[in-house]
């Protein structure tokens, strides 16, 4: 088999046999097939795609390149999410205690951010303490005792992954629907939990610009989903502008907490009851969505669900008197107000640019070696359809410098405003399962 040819199939639209998917996984992970025959075959599925079947070979090759957690030793079913991104999502952070209160096994692996703001190992790195670095034997023995665990990925977990990512970083081969889904999937089924749940997330501050984009991805999840015989399900949700009102990761870690204690934004609030009865109905822990919803409101009601957030934060060696007292977490030198020049109802916020303003104040990465510094962010005290009076305060930047005019100026030009008053704009889409995909 020459790989060559494989190339050139795949260039005139050709499906690939499993075969020679093995072929070019197996090869590119041990180094006999260079770099820059993969990019070529990378820039052909960009362009010519591949039906479902290629894909879930992929995925399958990709997800056997290294280890597969065995998760069998914890008892019931185990549950995990993914989000595909976006400015200002904490999710994990709020929603795994709530799911773990209401009695369902939460055995998550995240990953760090590259742009915007940090992933969740950065955001839970800004407790005191907090380890990510969980042995296997250690992470099973955690969520069987108290349900929950958020441990950094494996070195060894995918490695095919690791390897093509950074390939299609720099070959402008990142956005393919087949790529995307097998990355995302096969390292979600390497982590062992019974069911999955996608945040799929789709507008201006996401992977997937528009809708029709984030419901061929999340499709295509589903189905690679039922290949490999797991309950994988999908919510679309609007990242037009940030969720919540926090940007940055001890400003998150915050709101976190407050959502937890019932005092959250109410979008970020309604995403986490979304997601979170789903959840509840993978894990057979409630029989309709009103009575997984109920749940939820009341782990949050009677303090379960953060009690929740404590017991892991003091099970993986972090500082629980942060959690207890939020405004322990680090913290910026500055907090500065920046006020509104005009009046009127925010018509749009564009979360993309917030994400990179946030990204230059520290709390995100250009390139995968800047470190974080956990204690900067945005804090936006007015979003879409808020009206504004000239002087109100727009957000809060804590910074550790000071702001320059031209940040402060693109700061401005986030927001749009209209005179006419403006509808809320939806947060949650659809919900998609495999029948709904049929």
């Amino acid at each position: 088999m020459r790989f060559v040819d494989i190339i050139e199939k795949k260039k005139i639209g050709q499906a690939l046999t499993k075969d020679e998917i093995h072929y070019f996984i197996q090869g590119y992970v041990n180094g006999s097939i260079p770099d820059y025959q993969v990019s070529a075959l990378l820039m052909a599925i960009c362009f010519q795609g591949m039906n479902d079947q290629e894909i879930a070979w992929l995925t399958e090759e990709m997800l056997y390149s290294g280890d597969v957690i065995d998760l069998s030793m914890i008892t019931g079913i185990t549950c995990d999410k993914h989000s595909t991104g976006g400015v200002g999502d904490k999710t994990s952070l709020s929603l795994a205690p709530m799911v773990a209160a209401c009695g369902v096994h939460i055995a998550k692996m995240s990953g760090r951010g590259l742009g915007h703001t940090g992933g969740t190992l950065d955001k839970v790195e800004s407790i005191e303490g907090f380890q990510i670095a969980l042995s296997q034997e250690a992470f099973i023995k955690q969520v069987n005792e108290i349900g929950l665990a958020i441990v950094g990925q494996s070195k060894t977990l995918v490695p095919a992954d690791k390897k093509l990512y950074a390939l299609r970083d720099v070959t402008a081969t990142v956005n393919s629907i087949p790529l995307i889904a097998s990355s995302i999937m096969s390292k979600k089924l390497a982590s062992g939990a019974d069911t999955i749940l996608l945040d799929v997330k789709f507008g201006e501050g996401a992977f997937m610009t528009t809708l029709e984009d984030a419901q061929a991805l999340a499709s295509t999840m589903i189905r690679i989903g039922q290949h490999f015989q797991k309950d994988v399900r999908a919510m679309i949700s609007n990242m037009n502008q940030p969720l919540g009102n926090a940007i940055g990761n001890a400003l998150e870690v915050e709101e976190a907490i407050q959502t937890l204690k019932g005092k959250g934004p109410k979008d970020f609030t309604q995403l986490c009851i979304e997601a979170g009865s789903i959840m509840l109905l993978q894990a057979k822990k409630a029989a309709s969505k009103e009575e997984a919803e109920a749940k939820l409101r009341q782990v949050i009601e009677d303090g379960s669900a953060f009690d929740k957030l404590v017991e892991m934060v003091k099970s993986q060696h972090g500082n629980i008197n942060q959690i207890y007292h939020p405004e322990l977490l680090p913290k910026a030198n500055h907090v500065i107000a920046i006020h509104a020049k005009t009046q009127g109802y925010v018509k749009k916020l564009h979360a993309l640019e917030l994400g990179v303003l946030a990204m230059e104040l520290g709390a995100g990465r250009r390139i995968k070696e800047d470190i974080v510094d956990p204690a900067v962010g945005i804090v936006l005290q007015k979003k879409d359809a808020d009206y504004v009076n000239e002087g109100d305060v727009l957000a809060y930047v804590h910074t550790n410098h000071s702001l320059s005019d031209a940040w402060i100026q693109r700061f401005y030009d986030t927001f749009e405003f209209s005179n006419e008053k403006v509808d809320v704009p939806n947060l949650i889409y659809m919900v998609l399962d495999q029948e709904s995909i049929k």
